[in-house]
């Protein structure tokens, strides 16, 4: 892309277009984030911040975010999620799958917390799944990763800390909410087709928006 997206609002049309934006080089020859905006840009606290942009997108219910593909962060367009959630995710529940043996007992904790208190901020999620302890960090954080890679949680927003003058202070806290909770208050409908349909729909849609055959091919791999 030799024009570089410079505004949020250009990159709406970015996403809306292609379906699928990662935050940072994921497949090759498509399209990211960083790829299509100003390095000098991002971290500069202004409007312009494709790093502010990246919660705003899901705020606005522009797009869909979380780690769903390889563990890394991507935003997929309103239209193309509940394909992307039928591809990656389950019919059965999270709690029928961790009674089968396929969701890890943490991850099954958090969902259960993140259900009750949908837009929960990662703070007060530690707090809640006592898991404050700094060896229970990487846990925590693992539980998460498996509960975005299966769309069973999106990231609904961030945040910032501040101090008593309302200043910026510290790392910003992310919200976490249910796919099913973001996608209703959003007015994303599901899809009536099963998991190999949803897949040749996406699968034809970026054949036609990428012409690169290896990009094709990766993405065929991610979506199994």
């Amino acid at each position: 892309m030799e024009n570089k997206v410079k505004t949020y609002e250009e990159a709406v049309k970015v996403i809306e277009e292609i379906g699928l934006l990662p935050l940072a080089p994921l497949i090759p020859d498509f399209p990211s984030l960083n790829s299509i905006t100003l390095e000098e840009a991002w971290h500069s606290g202004t409007e312009f911040d494709p790093w502010n942009w990246r919660t705003k997108f899901s705020s606005d219910g522009v797009a869909g975010y979380g780690k769903f593909m390889k563990k890394k962060s991507v935003l997929v367009s309103r239209r193309l999620l509940p394909y992307v959630k039928m591809v990656l995710g389950f019919n059965d529940t999270v709690e029928e799958r961790y009674y089968n043996g396929n969701v890890s007992k943490e991850a099954l904790h958090l969902f259960r917390i993140i259900h009750l208190d949908e837009g929960i901020d990662t703070r007060a999620l530690r707090t809640k799944a006592d898991m404050r302890e700094k060896e229970k960090k990487k846990i925590f954080e693992n539980a998460l990763v498996e509960l975005q890679g299966s769309m069973d949680i999106v990231i609904s927003g961030i945040q910032e800390k501040t101090d008593a003058n309302g200043e910026k202070n510290g790392w910003s806290s992310t919200y976490f909410e249910t796919y099913d909770s973001w996608a209703k208050r959003n007015h994303i409908e599901s899809i009536d087709l099963d998991r190999e349909e949803a897949r040749k729909y996406l699968l034809i849609h970026f054949k036609n928006v990428c012409s690169n055959e290896t990009a094709v091919k990766k993405l065929e791999k991610i979506l199994v």
